[in-house]
C-alpha cells in the first residue's frame, strides 16, 4: 500500500508544484492551496482506508518536504545572487516531529535555516528577510503553522548547550533541502557534541521533564479525555526514550535497545504496535479538527473509533471497547518506558565508560550491598528482586505475599522481579484465589493504615491484582460514561483509596472530621475494602451498579473470610454508597425531617460514619476539583445532624420547641434597637417551626431588623416604593460564598425575579430557601458565588443586582431578554476557547417531580446542560403553573446543572395534584428541550 501512496503523493506533488519560480504570488498560493487540498485527500483516503498510521505521517512529511523545497530552493538562489555569493551555503533543515518524518495533519512544522558559523552577520539578516518572504510568508498564507529559527552553527551548538529543548529538537534534525555538505558536516559535529557531553544531566532533565509533564495531564493513563501526545502513556513518553537512548546509547531508533538487554524482542514489538495505534488514532483525530490538539475528548470517541474501525451500533458500547484498546497500548507505553528509563538512569553513572559497563558496575556494586533474604527474595537498599527466577513457580502465593512484603519493608520491585511477576500471572488460577494464605496477604495489606494505595496500585500495574480478585479485574480500563468522572472505572477505585491513605496520614484540617469519625467506628480499616469494592458492580454497567455491586462482592467476601456482621456492613455501604451526597445535593439539610430520613435509611451510627467517610472519598476519587468547602460544609451538616437524631431520637421534637421558646426570650431580652417586643412576638408567631430550628440567631435578628426596616419604609413611600426590598449582604470566606437576604412583599414569581437579577449580575447561586410569614412577608435567601469563584464584595455586582431587583420588582420588567444578551455575549467572548464538557452540548434534560413521602414535601429535580438563566426559566415554568419554591440546592458539575426545588402549591386550580405536576413537568421539558 505504502507503495502506490507514494506513486499518488509524487503525481499530485508533480501536477501541483510546477509553477514557474517567476510566478507571482497569487499564482503560487493558488497551487499551494490547491496541493495541500488535493494531498491532502489523497493522504486521508489512505488513512480511511486503513493505512498504517506511521505511513499516513510520512505521507504527510513527503507532502511538506516538498513544499517546502520548490519554495526554499529558488529562494538560496536570490540569497546567492543578493549577496554575490554563489558558494554561500544554506541547509533547510526539519526538527522535531517534521524531523523524524511523523507529521499527522495538524502537526507543527517546525525549521531552521541553518549558515555556517562564519557568515557576516548584516549578510545573514538579509538572507534571513528574503527567506522569510519567499518560504515562510507563502507557507503561513497557504494556512500552515510553521514554526521556524535562523542559526548559525556555532549559534545552534550555543542554545543546545544552555537549552535542553533546543539540544532534543537537533538530535533529529533532518536535511529537506539546501547545502547537504553543511548539514552533513553539522550533524558530524552535533553527534560527537552530544556524545562527547555527560549524558548524566541529560537523563536527569529528560526523567524530571516525563515527571513533570505526566503530572499536568493527569498523572494517570486512565483520564476520560486523554491527550494522545503529552498524556501518560502517550506518545512523548516514546519519544522521551528515543532521545534519552540517543544520547546515552547512540542509538536512531528503539530497535537497537534489544542487544543491548534494555528490552526484550516481545516487548519491543508491543510497544511498537502501541505507537502506531496511537499515531493512527491521533492522524483521525487530526482529521476531523480545525485547530490543532490531541485531546481525545468524550465528544469525538464515538467518531474517531467509528472511523478507525470500530463499527459497533451502540455508541456507549463502541466507546467503551476503543478506549479499552486505546488504555491497554497507553499502558504498554507506559510500562516499557519507564524500565527502560530505569535502566537508563542507571548506566548514567558518570564513571562509566560504555552503557553496558556502568549496569553492570551497578549490578555487582548492588551484589555487595548488605542483603536480607525473606521468602525467596533479596532486599537489597530500597529494592527487592528474587533469588531465583523459578521464585513463583516454587509458591505462586508468593505473587500476592511479595507486594504484602514491599509495603511492610518499604522497598520498591526491581525491574528484573518486575517482568518476572509479568510472566508468572498465569499461575494465578482458582487454587491461589481460594488459598487462605494469598487472601490473608491481601486482606493484611488492606490494614497498613495511610500506605494502602502504592501498593494496591502496583499490583493493577503488573496485572496481579485483575488476576487475583477477576471481579475487579474485569473493571480495567472501563469508561465510565458519567459526565463527573475523570477516570477509568479501576482507577477511580484506586484513587477512592488514595484519598483514604490521605485521611489516615494527612494532618491538613481538611482530613480531620474524617479521621474523627473513622476513630469512633470498631474496625475503621473496613472502609479499605468497602472503597476496593464499592464501585465493582459497574462491569455489569452503570445503571444499577451499587445493587449489581453487592451481589457480585458477596463470594469475594467469602473467600476473604470476612465476618458476617463485617459482612452486612460492607453490602449496605456498596448498597447505598451514592445516597448521602444526594440527600444533601436534592434535600433541604436545615429541614430537620432530611435528617430524621437520612437516619431512617442509614440505621445506625456506625453505618453513617461509614457512609460519611466513603462518599468523601468517592467523591474525591471521582475528580478532587469537584470538592470544596461549601459541599464539605453540606455533607459535614447532614453527617451531624444525624447523629443527633440518633442520639437524642426521642426528645428531639420536644427539644426544638423548647429551643424556639428560649430564643424568642433571648432575642426580647436583647432589646433590639428600634424593634419593639410585640413584633419579636408577631415573628414568631407569624412563622412555621421549621424556620426557628435551623436558622441562628444571628439571622433571626437580622430578618427582623430588615422587616422592620420594609415596614417603615412602606409607610413613607408611595405605592411604588412600597415594592422596593430591603437587601443585605454577608460574606461567608469560611464557606466560600456570599449569603443575599431580600425582604420584601410575597408575590407571584418573586423567586424567578431575584434569581434572573442575581444572574444578570454575575452571580452563581450555589442554593436558596424562601419563607412567608403569614402576613406575606417574604424571606429570600441565595447563597451565591460571584462566576463560581468565592465570596463576592465586588461593590458594582451588588450594585448591578439591587438595580435588576428594582427593574424586576417595582417596574415589573421581564429580565429574561436581557439575560439571554448577556448570555450571548458570554458565549461569544468564549467562542475561541476549547469547550471544557462537550459532553453538555449532548446531554438531554431530565425532569422528575414527585411527592417524598418520607419528607412531606413535594420536589421536583432537574439535569440539564447549565447556561446563564437556566434557574430563571425554570423557576419561572414554576410560578406559571401555580407552585412556589421554599428552597432550591442548585449544583453545577461539568457544564451539567443538578438542581433540586421543594415547592408548595398557591393555585387553588381544580386540576388534581398528579395533574398538575404532570403539566409542570411538560412544560419545562419544552422549554429545556429549546435551549
Amino acid at each position: 500500500m505504502i507503495q502506490a501512496f507514494s506513486k499518488q503523493l509524487k503525481s499530485i506533488i508533480a501536477k501541483q508544484l510546477s509553477f514557474e519560480d517567476t510566478a507571482k504570488p497569487s499564482e503560487k498560493l493558488g497551487a499551494l492551496k490547491s496541493f495541500l487540498k488535493e494531498g491532502t485527500e489523497s493522504i486521508l483516503s489512505h488513512h480511511r482506508a486503513g493505512a498504517p498510521g506511521l505511513d499516513v505521517a510520512k505521507g504527510r512529511t513527503m507532502m511538506i518536504d516538498a513544499l517546502i523545497s520548490k519554495l526554499a530552493g529558488p529562494a538560496i538562489e536570490s540569497v546567492q545572487n543578493l549577496v554575490d555569493d554563489a558558494s554561500l551555503a544554506i541547509s533547510v533543515v526539519a526538527l522535531g516531529g517534521y524531523g523524524r518524518e511523523e507529521l499527522c495533519p495538524l502537526s507543527d512544522i517546525d525549521i531552521m535555516f541553518l549558515y555556517p558559523s562564519n557568515t557576516d552577520g548584516k549578510l545573514l539578516q538579509k538572507a534571513q528577510e528574503l527567506l522569510v518572504q519567499e518560504v515562510l510568508y507563502p507557507l503561513w498564507d497557504a494556512g500552515l503553522k510553521v514554526g521556524h529559527s535562523t542559526r548559525s552553527v556555532d549559534e545552534a551548538f550555543k542554545e543546545a548547550k544552555s537549552d535542553i529543548q533546543t539540544k532534543t529538537a537537533l538530535l533529529e534534525a533532518r536535511l529537506i533541502c539546501g547545502s547537504s555538505a553543511l548539514f552533513e558536516g553539522f550533524q558530524s559535529s552535533y553527534h560527537l557534541f552530544y556524545r562527547k557531553d555527560d549524558p548524566k544531566d541529560y537523563i536527569k532533565q529528560r526523567l524530571d521533564d516525563q515527571r513533570s509533564r505526566r503530572a499536568k495531564f493527569g498523572g494517570s493513563i486512565y483520564m476520560q479525555e486523554p491527550d494522545i501526545k503529552s498524556g501518560v502513556g502517550g506518545l512523548r513518553d516514546y519519544h522521551n526514550t528515543l532521545w534519552m537512548a540517543q544520547v546515552r546509547l547512540n542509538l536512531k531508533n528503539i530497535d537497537g535497545l534489544v542487544p543491548l538487554s534494555y528490552l526484550n524482542k516481545q516487548e519491543l514489538a508491543d510497544i511498537k504496535e502501541a505507537y502506531e495505534f496511537l499515531i493512527r488514532v491521533r492522524n483521525e483525530l487530526h482529521f476531523r479538527l480545525k485547530r490543532p490538539s490531541d485531546l481525545l475528548s468524550l465528544e469525538l470517541q464515538p467518531k474517531v473509533a467509528y472511523r478507525i474501525g470500530y463499527k459497533q451500533r451502540d455508541i456507549l458500547g463502541r466507546v467503551e471497547v476503543f478506549m479499552r484498546d486505546y488504555y491497554r497500548r497507553a499502558q504498554t507505553i507506559f510500562r516499557v518506558t519507564k524500565n527502560i528509563e530505569k535502566r537508563l538512569a542507571l548506566s548514567a553513572k558518570p564513571s562509566s565508560k560504555t552503557p553496558m559497563e556502568s549496569v553492570k558496575s551497578f549490578l555487582l556494586a548492588r551484589r555487595a550491598e548488605k542483603v536480607r533474604r525473606i521468602d525467596g527474595f533479596m532486599i537489597r537498599g530500597q529494592e527487592i528482586t528474587y533469588e531465583t527466577p523459578d521464585v513463583f513457580k516454587e509458591d505462586p502465593v508468593r505473587l500476592i505475599r511479595i507486594f504484602r512484603l514491599c509495603q511492610q519493608n518499604k522497598v520498591e520491585i526491581d525491574f528484573e522481579l518486575n517482568a518476572q511477576i509479568r510472566s508468572s500471572l498465569d499461575l494465578i488460577d482458582d487454587s491461589i484465589r481460594e488459598s487462605e494464605g494469598a487472601n490473608l496477604s491481601f486482606r493484611t495489606i488492606l490494614q497498613e493504615s495511610g500506605n494502602v494505595y502504592p501498593t494496591l496500585n502496583e499490583m493493577h500495574e503488573l496485572g496481579v491484582l485483575g488476576a487475583f480478585i477477576p471481579e475487579w479485574g474485569k473493571l480495567t480500563c472501563l469508561v465510565q460514561h458519567e459526565y463527573y468522572h475523570r477516570y477509568t472505572a479501576d482507577v477511580h477505585t484506586l484513587h477512592t483509596i488514595r484519598e483514604l491513605d490521605e485521611i489516615f496520614s494527612n494532618a491538613e484540617r481538611m482530613y480531620r472530621p474524617y479521621l474523627e469519625a473513622l476513630r469512633e467506628l470498631s474496625l475503621p480499616n473496613l472502609i479499605y475494602l468497602i472503597l476496593f469494592l464499592h464501585d465493582i458492580g459497574k462491569a455489569r454497567g452503570i445503571q444499577n451498579h451499587a445493587e449489581s455491586g453487592v451481589e457480585i462482592a458477596g463470594p469475594i467476601l467469602k473467600r476473604f473470610k470476612i465476618d458476617e456482621k463485617n459482612q452486612a456492613s460492607v453490602r449496605f455501604i456498596i448498597k447505598n454508597h451514592l445516597q448521602m451526597a444526594r440527600f444533601w445535593q436534592r434535600y433541604d439539610i436545615d429541614d430537620p425531617d432530611t435528617a430524621k430520613a437520612f437516619a431512617e435509611q442509614v440505621g445506625s451510627p456506625e453505618l453513617l460514619r461509614l457512609l460519611y467517610v466513603h462518599t468523601f472519598c468517592d467523591a474525591r476519587g471521582t475528580a478532587r476539583g469537584l470538592w470544596n468547602q461549601y459541599k464539605d460544609t453540606m455533607h459535614r451538616t447532614l453527617y451531624l445532624r444525624t447523629l443527633e437524631v440518633f442520639k437524642a431520637e426521642d426528645k428531639l421534637e420536644q427539644h426544638y420547641k423548647e429551643q424556639r421558646a428560649m430564643t424568642q426570650q433571648e432575642l426580647i431580652s436583647i432589646d433590639i434597637e428600634g424593634v419593639s417586643s410585640e413584633e419579636i412576638d408577631a415573628h414568631f408567631k407569624l412563622l412555621p417551626d421549621r424556620y426557628f430550628i435551623n436558622t441562628s440567631q444571628e439571622e433571626i435578628i437580622q430578618h427582623i431588623k430588615m422587616i422592620n426596616q420594609l415596614i417603615k419604609e412602606i409607610s413613607a413611600a408611595d405605592s411604588l416604593g412600597a415594592l422596593k426590598p430591603v437587601i443585605d449582604w454577608r460574606h461567608d470566606v469560611n464557606r466560600s460564598l456570599t449569603v443575599v437576604n431580600v425582604v420584601t412583599w410575597d408575590r407571584a414569581g418573586l423567586f424567578h425575579k431575584l434569581a434572573g437579577a442575581l444572574n444578570l449580575a454575575g452571580y452563581s447561586i450555589l442554593s436558596a430557601k424562601a419563607i412567608s410569614r403569614d402576613d406575606h412577608i417574604a424571606i429570600d435567601t441565595f447563597y451565591v458565588a460571584e462566576n463560581g469563584r468565592g465570596p463576592s464584595n465586588e461593590k458594582l455586582a451588588m450594585e448591578a443586582f439591587t438595580a435588576a431587583v428594582k427593574d424586576a420588582l417595582v417596574s415589573n420588567e421581564d429580565l429574561y431578554p436581557r439575560i439571554l444578551e448577556k448570555a450571548k455575549k458570554e458565549a461569544s467572548e468564549l467562542f475561541s476557547k476549547k469547550d471544557e464538557n462537550p459532553l453538555a452540548e449532548s446531554f438531554e434534560p431530565q425532569i422528575d417531580v414527585y411527592h417524598e413521602l418520607s419528607l412531606q414535601r413535594t420536589i421536583l429535580e432537574v439535569q440539564a446542560p447549565d447556561h446563564l438563566g437556566l434557574l430563571y426559566q425554570i423557576a419561572n415554568q414554576i410560578s406559571k403553573h401555580g407552585f412556589d419554591i421554599t428552597f432550591a440546592r442548585i449544583n453545577t458539575e461539568r457544564g451539567i446543572a443538578i438542581d433540586t426545588l421543594y415547592l408548595i402549591e398557591v393555585d387553588n386550580s381544580e386540576e388534581s395534584d398528579g395533574e398538575k405536576l404532570m403539566n409542570l413537568r411538560e412544560g419545562l421539558t419544552k422549554i429545556l428541550n429549546e435551549n
